[in-house]
């Protein structure tokens, strides 16, 4: 069945019910537009919940010059969107909604139960009381010929003609909860430019570990750490072995720098240091202390806390003869080259890079190509590692959007 709607002229559609699109959603109804809501899946807000299952992490509390560094060189297209709601104004409105805050260590900013249901429940309530209808299980199928949106919904096609129209559909990645990159072509086919998807804060495979490797130390985490890219300074942190080779915090803050190796290269050898408490000096004086009749793995552990998943590493990465020699082998334990051959596949990654980039955008998020048509969140060119840089800039990019059509609607 298809059916026409003469939507009336203070209407707006948002395709996509992520952060994006839902904030999108409240800055438009409470600027008096009636606004409709289409998502994919069965509810909204999948992948935001999904964030949420290990602790919700919201935001950063890190000072603004360095929170803006984190979008590397996107970082001058997102300032703006920071500007107008950063990590402060984000708490202020988590706040609003009845949720508290409180800041880890690490200095991540978590909702005080640490959930994302209870946030996602208060917000759609707001959202609902302000008049926004949303419409579940309509797939966006792009546009007719004489620009109307069809929307594809268990009971046939709709067709929409939204005063305008926000594109929130997120990356590629957990295609399962809803973001599976199927507007590129659409965009692309409206003269739109779209830069490749590539998974970002992801994992990446070595060319293959031994069988004892990856029977015995898959899933094992490599703690207290330091990795960077062959040449650069190094990072403190951790990572863990995988079957196919490493993922983890350490690896994700790195993604981007590796990712672009293989682009360039074909492949991306970092750098780890296992023991970046101690100076190279002091590896040396430990490793040249007599060890008698204990073994070479013994000795590593008595001298260093060498042992397990770092001494089967060791022993993995290191030339055999490194083993014999003492500066050697302090080297490599200080400077252990680890290649990487490829990312883990799209759908496994935490977020994606590429989409649609800030040059085919105005001020206000519309593309230029397609007037009244705006993009926000993830589906944007930009990325950012985890620790609530994500989130922010995806709440704050659906700010922006709606602010801009607000804008663009009143003329």
């Amino acid at each position: 069945m298809t059916s026409d709607t003469s939507s009336p002229a203070h209407t707006v559609a948002i395709i996509g019910g992520g952060p994006a699109g839902l904030m999108a959603a409240e800055v438009l109804s409470q600027a008096g537009f009636k606004v409709d809501l289409y998502d994919a899946m069965p509810s909204v807000g999948r992948k935001f919940l999904l964030a949420g299952v290990g602790g919700m992490n919201i935001t950063h509390s890190e000072a603004y010059p360095a929170f803006l560094s984190r979008y590397a060189e996107r970082a001058p297209m997102i300032a703006p969107l920071l500007r107008g709601f950063g990590a402060e104004a984000l708490c202020e409105w988590i706040h609003g909604l009845g949720i508290q805050t409180f800041v880890g260590s690490s200095g991540r900013v978590f909702p005080t139960d640490m959930k994302a249901a209870p946030l996602l429940r208060a917000w759609l309530k707001r959202l609902r009381d302000a008049g926004v209808v949303i419409h579940n299980r309509h797939r966006w199928l792009g546009w007719n010929a004489d620009n109307s949106l069809r929307m594809a919904h268990p009971e046939g096609e709709l067709i929409l003609q939204p005063a305008a129209t926000l594109l929130a559909l997120g990356g590629a990645s957990w295609a399962r909860l809803g973001s599976d990159g199927a507007w590129l072509p659409l965009l692309e086919e409206r003269g739109v430019p779209v830069a490749p998807l590539q998974a970002a804060n992801c994992g990446f495979e070595v060319s293959a570990w031994s069988d004892l490797l990856r029977d015995k130390f898959a899933g094992a985490p490599l703690k207290n750490i330091a990795i960077g890219l062959q040449g650069q300074p190094l990072r403190l942190g951790e990572c863990v072995l995988t079957r196919t080779g490493v993922e983890g915090s350490l690896i994700y803050a790195l993604s981007a720098q590796i990712r672009e190796a293989i682009n360039q290269q074909g492949l991306a050898t970092v750098e780890i240091d296992l023991l970046p408490g101690k100076s190279l000096t002091d590896v040396q004086k430990a490793l040249s202390k007599p060890r008698g009749a204990r073994s070479m793995s013994k000795h590593l552990h008595s001298q260093l806390g060498i042992e397990g998943v770092k001494a089967a590493l060791l022993r993995e990465l290191a030339p055999a003869e490194a083993f014999a020699d003492p500066a050697r082998l302090a080297k490599a334990m200080k400077l252990l080259p680890l290649t990487l051959i490829k990312p883990r596949p799209l759908d496994e990654a935490i977020s994606t890079a590429g989409g649609v980039p800030f040059e085919a955008l105005d001020e206000r998020l519309m593309l230029k190509p397609l007037p009244g048509v705006f993009c926000a969140g993830e589906m944007l060119d930009w990325e950012a590692p985890t620790g609530g840089y994500l989130l922010t800039a995806c709440f704050a990019s659906g700010r922006a959007a709606g602010l801009g059509m607000v804008e663009w609607l009143r003329g």
